[in-house]
């Protein structure tokens, strides 16, 4: 089977663990009961949760189904707080899913499930390729087997840093980056358009069968 490892390498390519790519791998803070049950709508800091992970991407639902922190406990957890370019890993459950960290999600908290890659302002490797690296194949079959066997898989930060990343010059790295992030919005972009027309389609079939708009021949 392919793995990172034994990927042959072209003229000007590298091979790095993630731990020396990165200022910090830093997992979420831990819970208190007493921040328990508050959403956003009710004010606060918002948390990203591991099943907010998808397309490469952070995608909360409503306001009201966001976790939050109160503005209070949020401050003595600043070093938490997420910026544009982290990448979030999730390290239990569904091990290995990631998302880049946008604008939109710049501030917010993140799930004690969750790991946070954190790049140095001008290192080897940009926040794009890296989170695209992450998720690509070979990436995840080396973290499977990692936690292969476990009663409930998790990936320590230990481990997570010792990951493999090939390292294409900087330009192909923009250029793969660039490339593969504009596949992942138009995935995103049918995903919803898919979602929008079944939640159509749903409240279509109980107007029609109830007999609150007529069936068209």
């Amino acid at each position: 089977m392919t793995t990172t490892d034994a990927l042959e390498l072209q003229g000007g390519w590298s091979r790095r663990p993630l731990r020396e790519l990165c200022a910090s791998i830093q997992a979420g803070p831990g819970q208190r009961a007493e921040d328990r049950g508050r959403t956003q709508a009710d004010g606060g800091t918002p948390v990203v949760l591991p099943r907010d992970l998808r397309g490469q991407r952070i995608v909360t639902g409503e306001t009201e189904a966001v976790p939050a922190v109160p503005w209070g406990r949020a401050q003595t957890l600043v070093k938490y707080q997420l910026a544009e370019g982290d990448i979030l890993v999730t390290r239990t459950g569904t091990v290995g899913r990631c998302a880049l960290v946008t604008g939109e999600h710049a501030g917010w908290l993140f799930h004690p499930n969750l790991v946070r890659l954190r790049l140095p302002e001008a290192g080897p490797v940009g926040a794009a390729y890296l989170a695209a690296y992450v998720s690509a194949t070979a990436a995840q079959n080396w973290i499977r087997t990692r936690v292969a066997g476990a009663v409930i898989p998790s990936l320590s930060i230990r481990t997570l840093g010792e990951l493999p990343v090939v390292l294409p010059p900087d330009a192909e790295q923009v250029a793969i980056g660039a490339t593969l992030a504009a596949l992942d919005d138009k995935i995103r972009a049918h995903t919803e358009i898919a979602r929008a027309t079944r939640a159509y389609r749903s409240a279509l079939a109980d107007a029609l069968m109830h007999g609150v708009l007529p069936a068209e021949p």
